[in-house]
């Protein structure tokens, strides 16, 4: 069994899609799953993109007519006074299993540990909600005690928290790294790598030191793969992104699936 535990999917706006570059050109087009090409994944977890709830209820309305869309991590906002009260609501939707916030885009770097957020990540799990986690190294502390203070929260690293692949640096990324993977209740998704390297000219040597670290820091059984397709297609095709991975059932499969709790044939 297969499962990509990292998809997007959105019908292009201009204004709201305005991360996507002219250099991002091939992704200024709808994707929706009839457009995946056939990558014989068996069920794939679905990401948001756009931060509002309107992405949300987008991305659990496709699931209920694209069975092999097993869940979705949307957007909810963790900092509002009546956060409680939207988890609560958002509970109803069976396949929505998770939240995640575009920290990466946010100026302050110790965003996830602001108190605002910090009160809206104190509620999702008594709702059995995970929260994915989008960063640059550089938010890597942050995040580190976002998650000390919250060792019963499921929490997912996105994109290895996207080292510096294509200048080869590996430092203090590594270091980071190794620290968050001796909290037992954080995964992290082999994920998005293609598009941090070289876009035109990487080769899968570029991978290996930073595959190397998160193999030691987190061991396969908390290592899940995702495409990040489309967002990919910038550096490679679905199958590129699916190389980098490897083989292990727990990587392709096993890990996403205790995650999100993911029910597939």
């Amino acid at each position: 069994m297969r499962i990509d535990a990292h998809q997007h999917f959105w019908r292009y706006d201009p204004a709201r899609d305005h991360w996507i570059t002219d250099q991002m050109s091939v992704l200024k087009r709808d994707y929706l799953p009839e457009h995946l090409p056939a990558a014989e994944m068996d069920a794939s977890v679905v990401v948001q993109t756009a931060q509002n709830e309107q992405e949300t209820h987008f991305l659990v309305d496709l699931t209920r007519f694209k069975a092999h869309l097993a869940a979705v991590v949307g957007w909810v906002d963790l900092r509002g006074s009546d956060v409680r009260q939207r988890l609560e609501y958002f509970s109803q939707f069976e396949k929505l299993r998770g939240f995640r916030h575009i920290a990466q885009s946010e100026p302050d770097d110790c965003f996830l540990i602001r108190d605002d957020f910090l009160r809206g990540v104190s509620n999702l799990e008594r709702f059995d909600f995970t929260y994915d986690i989008l960063i640059y190294p550089n938010q890597l502390p942050a995040a580190a005690e976002l998650i000390r203070r919250f060792p019963k929260q499921r929490f997912v690293i996105d994109h290895m928290a996207k080292p510096f692949i294509k200048t080869g640096e590996t430092e203090p990324w590594a270091t980071w790294m190794r620290k968050i993977g001796r909290f037992e209740n954080v995964f992290c998704k082999l994920s998005g790598l293609v598009t941090e390297a070289d876009w035109a000219k990487w080769t899968p040597a570029d991978f290996t030191p930073y595959l190397d670290v998160v193999f030691e820091a987190f061991g396969t059984d908390r290592l899940m793969f995702g495409s990040d397709w489309p967002v990919c297609l910038l550096a490679g095709g679905y199958g590129e992104a699916l190389a980098v991975a490897g083989n292990d059932a727990d990587v392709l499969a096993g890990t996403a699936i205790r995650t999100y709790g993911l029910e597939v044939a």
